[in-house]
């Protein structure tokens, strides 16, 4: 029995949805690669580790101009896990049968209250009471107006993160699966690229944004 298969019988068998099932498998795979590259590295990288050295350096180098250096080594790890976990979630879209988590909006909204959360948390622990004031506006005749507007732009981040996320990724599924529905011989080489450059830009934005998000909780505590 092939692996996709076989994964949607553990689905079927546990009564669970299959994204779920597949979210377990990627992370299994996220971790089984992680331990490998952690037991495989050399003092003399092979390409293999200069690549991956490349990426997260390139990555970490990328946050720390946002965040700077003392906060980037606080969140770097979060914002990481977020991004290849995406990646991978995303472009199993390209295995026949197999189902990307990031297609549900169940997961991309679970990655997103997760964002929404932490960040708040930054923001309340940098700031205490400061934090809450500045929903509040520059002055206090303005509070009955702010309080609801920075509530609602606040909660509308989760659905801008997830929103965004899902209908990408779910969007080039369904196209990928009338492909194969309609031409299974022979899937255009230009759509599957096409649908990888898509796959790999959506879990470049989702921790640019969580990124962003973070910066500003933070930011906040060094203007007060």
């Amino acid at each position: 029995m092939e692996a996709p298969n076989f994964l949607e019988f553990i689905a079927h068998a546990l009564h669970l949805p299959n994204f779920m099932v597949f979210t377990w498998f990627i992370m299994l795979v996220i971790i089984v690669l992680a331990i490998s590259v952690r037991f495989s590295l050399k003092f003399m990288p092979s390409n293999f580790q200069n690549v991956v050295e490349a990426f997260i350096s390139g990555m970490y180098n990328f946050v720390e101009d946002i965040l700077g250096p003392k906060e980037t080594k606080k969140h770097f790890k979060l914002i990481a896990s977020l991004g290849i976990f995406i990646f991978f979630s995303n472009i199993v879209e390209l295995i026949p049968w197999f189902v990307p988590p990031t297609s549900s909006w169940n997961t991309t909204i679970a990655l997103a209250i997760l964002v929404f959360v932490y960040y708040q948390y930054l923001g309340i622990k940098h700031n205490g009471l400061k934090y809450i004031k500045h929903f509040m506006g520059p002055v206090w005749w303005l509070t009955p107006l702010m309080i609801p507007v920075e509530i609602i732009g606040h909660f509308a981040r989760i659905l801008s993160l997830s929103v965004r996320l899902f209908g990408n990724i779910g969007g080039d599924d369904l196209l990928l699966a009338v492909l194969f529905f309609l031409v299974p011989a022979l899937v255009p080489i230009p759509v599957m690229f096409l649908i990888l450059f898509a796959a790999v830009l959506q879990s470049f934005i989702f921790p640019l944004l969580t990124t962003l998000y973070i910066a500003d909780a933070v930011a906040t505590h060094h203007e007060s």
